[in-house]
Parts: structure tokens; sequence; C-alpha cells
């Protein structure tokens, strides 16, 4: 998982006319809950923080968040509001994570190659963008990597091909089918489960009729 720093300093005021003079200051308003203790109001240099962000948000990431040089916390990023006609930060919610303790995160899936079935006249159709993984987040990957380039129209891979990192656990189905090659028109592609599950419905609706 990906780890990287930013400074923040604590805020002292609130309501709109304060937070909006903070930003005509070049400071972002934000906050820290979690950790089982009182949400702290901060103010970060957006800026700098705009920077930061555009090389991790939405990417699985710890930020040590160092307040007024002094105080160190783990967090997590939990919403960042934009203003939707200016693309100015408006306010950032951190979220307080204990990096011993096993929780759950949505790491993406990468797909490489090109599919053969696609060269044939197929479309790759992609059932998970994310797959899973429960841990330790320090243990969590950035992304897990798939090679499609073998698949011909009708094939596809399951999620547990995915190689699962020491100390993690898959929670994702691994029947689930992560992405598969299929001709046109065709927009899902029923996992093992759901197939199995078919199945037994139409053999109890056999026996009833028998009865």
């Amino acid at each position: 998982m990906l780890q990287v720093e930013m400074s923040a300093s604590l805020r002292l005021t609130s309501g709109k006319g304060a937070m909006r003079r903070l930003r005509m200051e070049g400071m972002t308003p934000a906050i820290v809950y979690g950790g089982g203790k009182e949400a702290i109001a901060l103010q970060l240099e957006s800026k700098t923080l705009m920077a930061k962000l555009l090389e991790f948000y939405r990417r699985n990431t710890i930020v040590k968040l160092k307040v007024d040089g002094k105080a160190e916390k783990n967090v997590l990023i939990s919403e960042v509001q934009v203003d939707p006609v200016s693309g100015n930060l408006i306010h950032v919610d951190f979220f307080e994570i204990d990096l011993n303790k096993e929780r759950s995160f949505n790491v993406p899936v990468v797909y490489e190659g090109i599919a053969k079935g696609v060269d044939l006249g197929g479309v790759l159709l992609i059932h998970h963008e994310h797959i899973v993984f429960e841990g330790k987040p320090l243990d969590m990957p950035d992304q897990c990597t798939l090679d499609v380039s073998e698949l011909l129209i009708g094939d596809n891979i399951k999620c547990g091909v995915i190689v699962v990192p020491e100390n993690l656990v898959m929670v994702t189905g691994k029947s689930e089918v992560a992405v598969a090659v299929v001709k046109p028109g065709v927009e899902k592609v029923e996992d093992e489960d759901e197939e199995e599950g078919a199945v037994s419905e139409e053999s109890e609706e056999v026996i009833e009729e028998a009865v």
C-alpha cells in the first residue's frame, strides 16, 4: 500500500464565513475522525494538498499526517469535496486507523495484454475491477494483475487465480468470474455458484411436477 506524509495545522475557526476566508488565504479546511477519539478540525495548505491528492487519490494510501509538526496520525482519505465549477478544494475528511488492526480494502485489478478472443471478434467483459482483501493495512498490495492475453471466446478467469499476498485473506468469492471473453451482446457470465443454484432450482421444479 502507498504511504505518504502530509503536514496540517489545528483549525480554531468554524462556520461558512470563516471557511470561505480560510480558502481565500490558500488553506483547505479538513477534519480527522475515528480512532475512538473526538474529531479534530484541521487546515492544510491547498496547493500542496492538491498536488498530493493528484498522486494518490482513489488509490489505497496511508497518509502519515503530522499536525503542527508534532502529533502524527495514520489516516485514510475518507472524502474530498471539490467545487464543481472552479475545481478548487472545499473540504477533506480523514479517517484515523490502527495499522495493527485488520480491515477490508478494495484492491484494484489491472488486466494486462490483449485477449486472443478479442482479436477474433469477442468482447472483454470485466466483472471485477477490484478484489476485496482483509488484513493489516501495510500488508495490502497497491494492485493485483491478471494476464488476459490467452483468453479465447468463451474463456474466463476466476478470482481464485489471483495470488493472495501473505497475511491476507480474500473476501471476494474465489469462484466468482473476474474477467471473460464473450460473444458480442453477452452482458454477464454466470459464476459457478449461481449456475449450481439454477440447476438445483430446476431439479426441484421437476420433482414437484413428478409428484
